[in-house]
């Protein structure tokens, strides 16, 4: 049932003051109106300095973080938060969740849960260290996984939500309709759907992966979890798999080799608003640049077999991210985990705006593969062809 928005927002002050505080997202944007930041995310960090409230924003386009001190600092800057007319709050303590959005008549729709507080509260750091989705879900009880995997995991759902409109449910006007591509065990798959569905978002999802037991295995694990109606899987290749109606959204985790080249291109080809893809092994342009001598002078580059297969690692995401500018998006490579976890730990992540390429962008890329006399899987694969299914 609605609520005063004034009252709802008084609890969500009290919330964002409370030390018990473990994390808390704004987004999204009330009807008519728009905040002067497209997100903010605020949890309790514990410095050399003392303990301080992480409040980090971002424009769309970059971040800003800053700490502020609990006391007058904290307070006015969660006043100045709370004045911004964002459309969703999500806050979580150490013992209450509380879910916010504002309704188009100007009114509050709060869902709030409680937990049992835990008899020691946690220190602050610990409270830092807060998921997106928690690794005690229930979920992993069925879908497995090792604590590196779901720490990957994890790391891929922060950059997913970095990546979305900030309001998905007011900025998709049907279901938010996505596809993993190289699913295998289905553990971001499954995690996806349960970090979207939490936001409220209505969610259709396809895991597709090349082997049929595969399927087999991860459509009973979604009949298991009830989720069957909403997250489905197909046996086939990432180029080939019939996939309908065309996804919004195409993750990708460690395709291998020219898989994520076949990613990327499926993802182009149907034309996805966002698409993140995490590179597995680099071996196509690598062979490239074994077959034939560098330019000069950059044989030094070249020369010792390990530096040359780093080069192509590196050379390999640039002309991908390139590409996809080429072809109508906004493209960026990030680190989306620590290499402590993984050492493909690097994220293509990219969001179509139909933007013409420059000739600058184009003339860069030309001169690039000229220079190396190579030519990356991708460009073939985005050469003209009949429309994908």
């Amino acid at each position: 049932m609605p609520e005063p928005l004034d009252s709802a927002l008084a609890e969500v002050r009290s919330m964002l003051l409370d030390p018990a505080l473990t994390r808390a997202v704004a987004a999204g944007r009330r009807r008519g109106q728009r905040p002067s930041v497209v997100r903010a995310e605020l949890r309790p960090v514990a410095l050399k300095a003392g303990p301080r409230l992480q409040i980090a924003t971002s424009d769309g386009a970059r971040p800003y973080t800053r700490n502020v001190a609990p006391g007058p600092e904290a307070d006015d800057a969660v006043e100045a938060l709370l004045a911004e007319p964002f459309g969703n709050w999500h806050v979580e303590t150490v013992d209450r969740t509380l879910q916010l959005r504002v309704t188009r008549s100007g009114e509050a729709q709060v869902h709030r849960t409680t937990a049992a507080r835990p008899a020691v509260a946690p220190a602050a750091h610990d409270r830092a260290k807060a998921y997106l989705l928690d690794p005690g879900d229930p979920i992993f009880t069925e879908i497995g996984g090792s604590a590196a995997k779901r720490r990957q995991v994890d790391a891929f759902l922060r950059a997913l939500a970095a990546t979305l409109p900030v309001d998905p449910a007011g900025a998709l006007t049907r279901p938010l309709r996505v596809v993993d591509l190289g699913c295998g065990n289905a553990y971001l798959t499954f995690a996806a759907y349960r970090y979207l569905s939490q936001l409220g978002l209505d969610v259709e999802l396809v895991g597709v992966d090349v082997r049929e037991d595969q399927r087999h295995r991860n459509t009973a694990l979604a009949e298991r979890l009830g989720w069957a109606h909403r997250v489905r899987f197909v046996a086939g290749t990432i180029a080939d798999a019939d996939v309908e109606p065309a996804p919004d959204l195409v993750l990708a985790l460690h395709a291998c080799d020219t898989a994520t080249d076949e990613a990327l291109a499926r993802a182009v080809r149907w034309g996805a608003r966002w698409v993140l893809a995490a590179p597995c092994c680099h071996h196509d342009i690598a062979a490239q640049l074994r077959a034939r001598a560098a330019p000069r002078p950059y044989d030094l580059l070249t020369r010792q077999g390990i530096l040359r297969e780093r080069f192509a690692d590196v050379l390999t995401d640039a002309l991908r991210a390139a590409l996809l500018r080429l072809h109508g998006y906004r493209a960026e490579v990030v680190e989306f985990v620590d290499s402590a976890h993984t050492p493909r730990n690097l994220l293509i992540r990219a969001r179509r705006t139909d933007a013409a390429p420059t000739d600058e962008q184009r003339t860069e890329y030309r001169e690039l593969i000229a220079e190396w006399d190579i030519t990356p899987r991708l460009e073939i694969l985005l050469r003209p062809s009949e429309p994908d299914r």
